[in-house]
């Protein structure tokens, strides 16, 4: 957990930057990591960057299936580019769906023409994301002391980003998809499968990377380490006080991800949590803290099929990957 905690705060750090602030050899550190992710038990991926939600349309969508159909409902669903994350849930609707897509035109086409023609789908609700206040590649488990901590979190000084074209192209596109499968993949083998050179993968990437378009995160199986529960609490906060609230709200160590979205509320809250009984106890110090925020509803999740593009095992574990492509037309999908 201590090595997932520092991939957290610097997932392509150096296995010796690792070994330091962990007090480990940086062989054991690499061999440790690699053990990990043959197990599908952690891995590095790619998080969309905070300028990045201002040129795509991101919605959380609710899906009914059919009696009987939400398992393979979920596995047609898994499938699809554009459906990033997948949660099949305990009431109120069967799978909760987090949808990204080029613009809200692509995003409709999806949502309305598609989705509802998915075998087992009897029922899509989208609730556009209006502005995203966290997603869940900022959320931090707690496994380093505060030394450790401030060694990975003391990097060197990075250049700004400098003028340079923020449309994600093709040569884009292909990147992701391999990093989406590695996020620590070499730029020397970025280089080789693109057929580029070394300079031109390392540039693009670390451009991406500085215009805020692209970060990193290491995943892991929570249930395994300790965070089986996750939990969405759907709310309503005083239009005016949204964004304060938003902004406080995810400095909470619970809190993955917080988003203003579109609907009968307007704040969609998600949390990791150790247990069911933490569930209420989260709910009492959101209303304690926050007088002003009446959550309307909350749900917790049965089970993660997708996370980011990773397809999971009922374990939380890491069984293959559907790069995530939002640019995609959304016309070409598997509906059956």
């Amino acid at each position: 957990m201590a090595l997932i905690h520092a991939l957290q705060l610097r997932p392509r750090a150096s296995w010796t930057d690792l070994g330091r602030a962990l007090g480990a050899d940086p062989v054991t550190v690499a061999r440790r990591f690699a053990r990990l992710t043959r197990q599908g038990a952690a891995w590095i991926g790619l998080s969309p960057g905070p300028r990045l939600f201002e040129r795509i349309c991101a919605a959380f969508v609710e899906i009914d299936c059919a009696p009987g159909a939400a398992v393979r409902t979920a596995a047609v669903l898994g499938t699809h580019p554009h459906l990033l994350t997948l949660e099949r849930c305990a009431a109120g609707h069967d799978i909760l769906a987090t949808v990204a897509a080029a613009d809200l035109a692509a995003l409709s086409r999806y949502t309305l023409d598609l989705l509802p023609r998915v075998e087992g789908v009897t029922a899509v609700r989208a609730r556009i994301v209006t502005h995203m206040f966290a997603e869940g590649g900022r959320w931090r488990i707690a496994a380093l002391d505060p030394d450790q901590r401030t060694r990975l979190t003391t990097a060197p000084a990075t250049r700004p980003p400098r003028d340079g074209h923020r449309e994600i192209t093709d040569f884009d596109r292909a990147l992701l998809a391999r990093l989406a499968h590695d996020g620590r993949a070499s730029y020397q083998s970025l280089a080789t499968a693109l057929g580029v050179s070394l300079s031109s993968a390392r540039r693009r990437l670390d451009q991406l990377v500085r215009l805020d378009l692209l970060r990193f995160r290491c995943d892991f199986a929570r249930p395994l380490g300790g965070w089986p529960v996750a939990v969405t609490f759907r709310a309503t906060a005083p239009p005016a006080e949204l964004p304060e609230i938003g902004h406080a709200l995810v400095r909470w160590p619970e809190i993955r991800n917080c988003a203003a979205v579109t609907g009968p509320y307007n704040l969609l809250l998600q949390a990791s949590l150790h247990s069911v009984a933490d569930v209420p106890r989260l709910e009492s110090r959101l209303a304690a803290a926050r007088p002003g925020l009446d959550i309307a509803d909350r749900t917790v999740t049965l089970r993660h099929d997708k996370l980011l593009g990773r397809l999971l095992d009922p374990c939380g574990r890491s069984v293959g990957v559907v790069p995530p492509d939002i640019w995609a037309e959304p016309g070409r999908v598997d509906l059956t």
